[in-house]
């Protein structure tokens, strides 16, 4: 019996593939397992050093060109047969757009219990899970007593801890058998420097206060000068001002970023769903009744048109000049 920690990749490992395992880490430690990994992808590499004291024992490497980009039907049979195999008392996986997909359809495939997009787990006799329900206004703890139990971990919501320089023992799988029934003809790539919306760090989010499409390069100056992804609200979404892959809220994306720079939106119930469980939240809008000043720790009454460009010349070091 073990935890199995699944490594997310998008070319080299992601940030929340390294928060899933120190997460799955602090499980098998409290519950007295042994803790490995999966990795599936073109090459673990040299990026195992990534790996160094998190406390995993074994990374199950599978390893091809064929496995570089996700596909359902190849992922989900290896993870399946990996869980199976090892007996494994705890899987987790990270709360990305790929990660949930992948958990759900591997969860359906071995029939056990999942709990999605969690914002912390450990290990209470059996895998527990608290998680923000009713659009994030109440969080909830979640016991699940049947193994294996399963879980996917929100981006950014779990510190990454180490402890030595420990590496762990990469073991590689023949992938000769794996067989899927899809074939990928062609990824497109973000532009590079694009920071995917549900795993940054940073956020800043437009709403209709912003006035119209016009706006948005003020917006992404800011994004540019902080690392920052670019987010909007339904209301902009709906007015067809930015396609709605940048939607943050109940019907669009989750994300839980140290720093989240809301412009020109005012806060509805559906919109913090989206947002709730952000570390700092700045609020820059003209209405001083809008909704977001109950729940922002920093709020300007103000034109976003006038101080959006100011909060950019600032944190590009040009407030003095």
């Amino acid at each position: 019996m073990s935890v199995l920690a699944i490594l997310e990749q998008r070319g080299s490992l992601k940030p929340c593939a390294l928060e899933t395992a120190s997460a799955a880490n602090r499980i098998a430690s409290e519950a007295g397992l042994e803790l490995d990994a999966v990795y599936i992808g073109e090459s673990l590499g040299e990026q195992a050093a990534e790996l160094a004291g998190l406390g995993i024992k074994r990374v199950f490497c599978f390893e091809d060109t064929a496995l570089a980009c996700y596909t359902n039907d190849a992922y989900v049979s290896i993870v399946a047969d990996l869980v199976r195999e090892l007996g494994a008392t705890v899987v987790l996986g990270s709360a990305t757009a790929l990660g949930k997909e992948l958990c759900a359809s591997v969860a359906a495939r071995l029939d056990v219990e999942l709990i999605q997009d969690c914002i912390e787990v450990w290990w209470d006799g059996a895998l527990m899970a608290r998680k923000p329900i009713f659009a994030g206004k109440v969080l909830t703890d979640i016991r699940v007593a049947n193994a294996p139990a399963m879980a996917s971990l929100r981006p950014n919501v779990t510190p990454i801890v180490r402890d030595g320089t420990a590496l762990p023992t990469l073991v590689k799988r023949d992938v000769s058998a794996t067989r899927a029934r899809t074939v990928l003809k062609e990824a497109v790539m973000a532009a590079p420097g694009t920071v995917e919306l549900t795993e940054a760090k940073r956020v800043v989010s437009g709403g209709r206060g912003i006035g119209g499409p016009e706006a948005w390069p003020v917006l992404q100056a800011l994004c540019d000068v902080l690392g920052a992804a670019l987010g909007a609200s339904r209301a902009a979404v709906d007015a067809k001002w930015i396609a709605s892959n940048h939607q943050v809220g109940q019907t669009g994306k989750v994300v839980s970023p140290d720093l989240y720079v809301a412009c020109g939106i005012s806060g509805a119930i559906q919109h913090q769903a989206g947002m709730r469980t952000s570390r700092i939240v700045v609020a820059i809008n003209k209405d001083p009744n809008a909704p977001i000043f109950k729940i922002c720790d920093y709020g300007i009454v103000a034109d976003l048109l006038e101080v959006v460009p100011l909060f950019t010349k600032a944190v590009s070091g040009g407030a003095g000049s």
